[in-house]
């Protein structure tokens, strides 16, 4: 039987224990390790000092695992550095992108709670680096400051919405549809911008719209000849006919 594309990732990228360092060692600021993250920003610097000292960084080189289905979740993972996908495989081996980690995000927060193994892959989409936090070190610090629990819970609905609203898009709504709505969420609000910058490439893209990159390809070009669109560059662009993009 075939190892499965997690079971070879693992095997092919593994960490020497010599390799994880503390933040502080690194030099590494309070900004790019904690501060950044929206569950730890709102403690005072005492505190945020007391959760450095138990973090360690870890860099990742692009196309690395973080961490694969099956493994025990042990860890909070916070990016500083970089960008993670979060994924599921099917038993076929298709992919499934269920959401990318930008500077500030964190992953494995049910480690928290529970002795428990991933169900997702985890891994870095360009060089990035992670800060970690063994979960036996942070549950003493979530009783002493429970204001943390909260935003985590906080953050545990959001992700339940987000998936909800994902399934629900597969069930009922057509590709195209799909593609619209994608690109109006990913438009700039703050800016008021018509311009949109895709945050992923086309086949991560269609893994999270659960198509093919072919077919991405081919609706964003009916898109265009419809008039709703312009593709400025292969990462890039523009909803000319934000109505129309809606009524798709």
């Amino acid at each position: 039987m075939n190892k499965s594309k997690g079971e070879i990732k693992k095997q092919d990228y593994k960490h020497d224990p010599h390799d994880n360092i503390h933040c502080h060692e690194l030099g590494e600021t309070h900004e790019t390790c904690i501060s950044l993250v929206p569950i730890f920003n709102h403690l005072e610097k005492e505190q945020m000092d007391e959760i450095m000292a138990v973090t360690y960084s870890i860099s990742y080189k692009k196309g690395e695992n973080i961490y694969c289905a099956g493994d025990k979740a042990d860890s909070l993972y916070i990016v500083s550095k970089g960008k993670i996908k979060i994924y599921r495989l099917s038993e076929s081996g298709k992919e499934q992108l269920l959401r990318i980690l930008h500077p500030g995000d964190f992953t494995g927060e049910l480690a928290l709670f529970s002795e428990t193994v991933h169900e997702e892959y985890a891994e870095a989409m360009e060089e990035t680096n992670v800060c970690t936090i063994k979960s036996s070190e942070l549950q003493g610090i979530l009783l002493k400051y429970p204001s943390i629990s909260l935003k985590v819970l906080a953050e545990f609905s959001s992700r339940l919405e987000q998936s909800e609203k994902q399934a629900t898009l597969f069930a009922t709504e057509k590709v195209e549809t799909r593609i619209a709505l994608f690109l109006v969420e990913c438009m700039d609000n703050e800016k008021q911008s018509m311009e949109v910058v895709l945050p992923m490439s086309k086949k991560d893209m269609a893994s999270y719209l659960g198509t093919t990159p072919e077919t991405i390809s081919r609706k964003l070009a009916d898109l265009e000849e419809a008039g709703y669109i312009k593709q400025i560059s292969n990462k890039k662009i523009e909803v000319l006919n934000l109505d129309g993009l809606l009524s798709v």
